[in-house]
């Protein structure tokens, strides 16, 4: 199912807010997805905190209950998971009718393939006070109504979400009440949580980097600055060249899990060959006591030196090894000859001895 949000989430507009180092966030998913030949639209909910999911809920499971997505949440009291449970059920039963409605905004069948999708939550500073929130829907992967938290209004993605909007806006008590669950009942839960997962969401394990140089068929020349093994996600990778950012020549990815907890990050940038001791990579993570700094490193005369006398008493202990190996075949050719022709002669002489000691 996990696999299924995701693809969700890619395919709409409801992206994950950024996370600035040494704060913390608790996000909300929620999805209403109808099908041709479904009874009811399948409905399914996913709680993150930071970049860890912590809880989910299907509809389409028999036990019609969130389940834990993390060792340490599974250590909450029955009420919480009783809250949990009437939560998902409720929500169930709301967004399977808000996706019809909205479906009738845009006057779609009601046997199409259709997706109503809900992203909230809040983020607070690394001292744990309120920092901002979130929430926003989405219809059938494009943005359908989000609240502007300063001024409380409510932004149409199109003309389909107007209805929605006036009846929203017709009614201040909406939106006031999403303001005050971002600040108040969003930032209780993420600062258990935080307490509850502390081993894991409060870690911070460095970064280790390393700096490449690659040359392509062209002849063009790249410096690539990897940065693997850090926890929490957020972490900066910025090319200086004397000193100076080098922004929009940089080619970054995206930060990625690298499978046991931590993340994996590189930024890359294209220079001229020669130029390589101008550029210097910065590091930048919460892990890190202040930014590092890391140049591309060219193998040294030492380090050639010493690879090729490597490479020289290999090739001469192979040849040592391979006339070792053929003396002893020639000198066991030797033996097996002079065992022969001792053979032979024995057998000459026996039968003349023999005669004279009859004589």
């Amino acid at each position: 199912m996990e696999m299924y949000v995701r693809s969700l989430l890619l395919l709409g507009v409801l992206v994950l807010p950024e996370t600035w180092a040494g704060s913390h966030s608790l996000k909300y998913f929620y999805a209403a997805m109808s099908q041709p030949g479904q009874e009811k639209p399948r409905f399914i909910a996913v709680t993150y905190v930071d970049d860890q999911q912590v809880l989910s809920f299907d509809s389409d499971r028999e036990s019609q209950s969130p389940e834990p997505r993390t060792p340490w949440i599974e250590r909450e009291i029955p009420d919480y998971w009783e809250r949990e449970t009437r939560i998902s059920r409720e929500a169930t039963q709301r967004y399977r009718m808000c996706l019809q409605k909205v479906s009738g905004y845009y006057n779609h069948s009601e046997g199409g393939v259709h997706t109503y999708q809900r992203l909230s939550g809040c983020e607070v500073f690394s001292n744990g006070s309120f920092s901002r929130g979130f929430v926003q829907y989405a219809y059938d992967g494009q943005d359908y109504l989000a609240l502007d938290t300063e001024t409380l209004h409510w932004i149409a993605g199109n003309a389909g979400a107007l209805n929605n909007k006036r009846k929203w806006e017709a009614d201040p008590s909406v939106a006031k009440y999403w303001k005050g669950y971002m600040q108040e009942e969003c930032v209780y839960w993420l600062q258990r949580y935080l307490q509850n997962g502390e081993e894991t969401l409060l870690r911070t394990d460095p970064p280790s980097v390393q700096v490449t140089r690659h040359t392509n068929s062209d002849g063009e020349v790249t410096l690539r600055c990897r940065a693997q093994g850090f926890y929490p996600a957020e972490i900066s990778l910025i090319w200086l060249r004397d000193g100076e950012e080098q922004l929009q020549e940089t080619e970054l990815i995206e930060t990625r899990p690298a499978g046991d907890g931590t993340f994996q990050k590189w930024a890359a940038v294209e220079i001229l060959s020669g130029s390589e001791q101008k550029y210097t990579c910065r590091v930048q993570h919460e892990g890190l006591p202040e930014p590092l700094f890391r140049k591309w490193e060219p193998q040294s005369s030492a380090a050639g030196l010493s690879a090729a006398v490597i490479t020289a008493l290999l090739l001469l202990l192979a040849a040592v090894i391979a006339g070792v190996v053929i003396w002893r075949k020639n000198a066991s050719d030797r033996k097996r000859g002079s065992y022969t022709t001792t053979a032979s002669s024995d057998s000459a002489q026996t039968p003349d001895v023999s005669l004279t000691a009859k004589a």
